[in-house]
């Protein structure tokens, strides 16, 4: 484990410039001579994260001389059409550099993490084994295999990337489902914000046990929004091999992506960007970035112009047609008595995740792409998009506290961008 290259800080905004220098540096370090590169980029859900820039950065400089193969990775997502390959990537990169991840077919089994070491994981909770997976592509003789994202608190893993990137990003049905059922028994709000949990954990044993051999090197940003500019900010850029990169960028995400708060919130207002949000399999980011900090009987408001589907993947969109986000111990007992899901726990996993538990008001507000009867037969409430977006005009509005008609709300421009909590909670 080694880290080449590094920047970061609460204050830092990483130029344009210093993070050509930094990727290319990072890349000479890893001392390989370069005929094949493969790239593992996230897809355009994480278009803040920049890993497109960085994307483009390696392959402006490398392709001319080394076979270079992008794959992003989309984990359950959809593939990516044109439109969005050149809004995350550019116009530059030739389309036939990219592959398309197959969750479901395109993967290989290296062997199996025990349910000992589940059950241990999961206090006791769970006892299934599950296959550790990963898309064939990596083992088709890379020189280098670069792993792109950014560090953010995340819902099921505590904070994203690093070994996820490969485990979920790329990896096959097995480990994604029951590793996301994992992340819902071990408790989000107990995992979100920390860097060690028991599904990195597991995230962990299958790359250092199955994968070490592979050439990796890891590249992992923090991102923040500048509140002068209100454009994205790059915080910290943090590379090499191993978990050096991720430990630091998770101690600086935890310093510049959670927003703590004395008090709960009584009324959120989230606004999902149509370009990154058609999903509730996505948009619930909503729920889960919030849901610590949002007061008993609350309401939470999605504004949701770009909803056309629940799941990205369309057996997931039709479970979550099916059970809707009823709650913990509904979706338990959905499980125990549907082989269905569990045949798919990823998605009862996601049905746990985008629930109140009852605790607060869900009011999902869609553009043309989803009815007001669809919205409610998932368990959400509904809302008219052009009444809400009239009452709370986002463009008029700034991240946090405001004051909508003599009414106090908090208003959220992105929930993908961090997470608020009480600071009871940490």
């Amino acid at each position: 484990m080694a880290m080449y290259t590094q920047m970061g800080g609460a204050a830092v905004a990483v130029s344009d410039a210093e993070l050509q220098e930094m990727v290319l540096s990072a890349i000479e370090k890893s001392g390989k001579t370069l005929k094949r590169m493969l790239l593992l980029p996230p897809d355009h859900t994480r278009l803040n994260s920049c890993a497109g820039r960085i994307t483009e950065i390696i392959y402006e400089k490398y392709a001319a001389n080394c076979h270079i193969d992008i794959m992003p990775a989309l984990g359950t997502h959809s593939a990516m059409n044109d439109a969005q390959l050149e809004m995350m990537f550019g116009k530059n990169i030739p389309k036939s550099a990219f592959k398309v991840h197959d969750w479901r077919n395109d993967v290989v089994s290296l062997g199996k993490a025990s349910s000992e070491f589940i059950k241990e994981l999961s206090g006791g909770n769970l006892d299934y084994e599950v296959n550790v997976q990963v898309n064939k592509i990596v083992y088709d003789n890379y020189d280098l295999i670069v792993s792109i994202g950014q560090v953010v608190p995340h819902e099921v893993v505590g904070m994203a990337n690093y070994t996820k990137n490969i485990m979920v990003g790329i990896g096959g049905s097995d480990m994604i489902n029951k590793s996301h059922f994992l992340g819902a028994v071990a408790n989000l709000e107990k995992i979100m914000g920390h860097a060690d949990s028991p599904v990195r954990r597991l995230f962990n044993y299958g790359v250092d046990t199955y994968l070490s051999d592979l050439p990796f090197l890891f590249m992992q940003t923090v991102m923040a929004r500048d509140e002068n500019t209100g454009k994205m900010a790059m915080r910290g850029f943090f590379a090499g091999t191993g978990e050096d990169p991720f430990l630091a960028a998770a101690k600086l995400s935890v310093e510049t992506n959670l927003q703590l708060l004395d008090k709960p919130l009584k009324k959120v207002v989230v606004y999902l960007d149509p370009e990154e949000f058609k999903s509730t399999w996505l948009g619930n980011k909503s729920v889960y970035r919030t849901r610590m900090a949002i007061a008993d009987d609350g309401d939470l408001i999605v504004l949701a112009p770009g909803l056309v589907e629940f799941g990205e993947d369309p057996e997931n969109d039709r479970l979550i047609r099916k059970y809707g986000y009823k709650g913990t111990p509904n979706t338990l007992k959905m499980v125990a008595e549907n082989q269905e899901l569990r045949d798919n726990l990823g998605a009862a996993a996601h049905l746990i995740h985008g629930s109140s538990e009852g605790r607060f008001r869900i009011t999902y507000c869609p553009g043309k792409g989803v009815t007001a009867d669809e919205i409610r037969s998932v368990g959400f409430e509904y809302g008219d998009l052009d009444e809400m977006m009239a009452k709370y005009d986002f463009a008029n509005l700034k991240d946090g506290i405001n004051i909508v008609n003599g009414e106090e709300i908090f208003y959220i421009s992105n929930p993908a961008l961090g997470l608020w909590a009480l600071k009871s909670n940490f």
